[in-house]
């Protein structure tokens, strides 16, 4: 699948999960095959479910297992997205060797969930992380960084708290630096989206500019017990504004769902 990249580059460099999406939706795209790289961390609420930040939580699809309990390494692979799982999109593992890694830093403090979000990993409090990318086969130049994330209850918990208070707070947008690159993000909108068997769903849209290039993003991140999944969708063929799928989402959470049973 060929996706023209150009003017996008300067400005996907900030959210580095992105710009892995960027990187590996062009032609040296593979799709994934059995189990891709999964990146562990140290671990160091009370919410309100399925509402709040525009997000809705689902009703079905619960798990006979434990979902309060953190999925480990080789059960977070399992329960990524995969080649095969969807369609209408190739999927590849890991990140590119291009992306930075790490966590933005916002310029506004009740900002920085948002940034975070734009990460490695939804937040630096994940115990360990799956990447994915996925380019639509559709609708050529939709581009989605999906990642699956294993914390605490009450971390993933605290995580989508912050998200909805940063949502409400920081509509007239913010700027965020990784690497000594920096973006901005404007336009910080609520947006309703609804996923089978969350337990909460936080969704929201921003634009990016960085020197002249302007971006559209969606960001969704989805908790279930102690998983938290996180989504963002870019159009690099810039021809309409970005939406991450309802399919890739519902797919995700019940791939969870099939882990958490055993």
């Amino acid at each position: 699948m060929r996706v023209k990249t150009a003017g996008l580059t300067a400005l996907v460099t900030v959210p580095a999960l992105l710009l892995a999406t960027a990187c590996t939706s062009g032609d040296d795209e593979r799709p994934a095959k059995g189990e891709g790289r999964t990146t562990d961390a140290p671990t160091s609420a009370n919410t309100d479910t399925g509402k709040g930040g525009g997000g809705g939580g689902g009703s079905g699809g619960d798990a006979g297992g434990d979902a309060s309990v953190p999925l480990s390494g080789p059960q977070l692979e399992r329960a990524a997205l995969a080649s095969g799982d969807l369609a209408d999109f190739q999927v590849s593992t890991g990140k590119s060797a291009l992306a930075p890694a790490g966590q933005p830093a916002a310029d506004r403090p009740q900002c920085q969930p948002l940034a975070d979000a734009m990460g490695d990993k939804p937040s630096p409090r994940a115990a360990r992380t799956a990447n994915r990318g996925l380019g639509s086969l559709k609708n050529l130049g939709l581009a989605v960084s999906a990642s699956l994330s294993a914390y605490t209850e009450a971390e993933a918990g605290k995580l989508m708290s912050g998200l909805k208070s940063a949502v409400a707070a920081c509509g007239e947008g913010f700027g965020a630096s990784l690497d000594g690159r920096r973006g901005s993000y404007r336009e910080v909108r609520a947006a309703a989206f609804t996923v089978s068997g969350a337990d909460e769903t936080v969704s929201w849209t921003t634009v990016g500019t960085n020197e002249g290039a302007v971006a559209p993003i969606h960001l969704v991140v989805v908790r279930k017990g102690a998983t938290v999944a996180r989504f963002m969708a870019l159009d690099l063929a810039r021809r309409t504004p970005p939406r991450v799928p309802r399919e890739v989402a519902d797919k995700q959470l019940a791939k969870v769902a099939q882990v958490l049973a055993g």
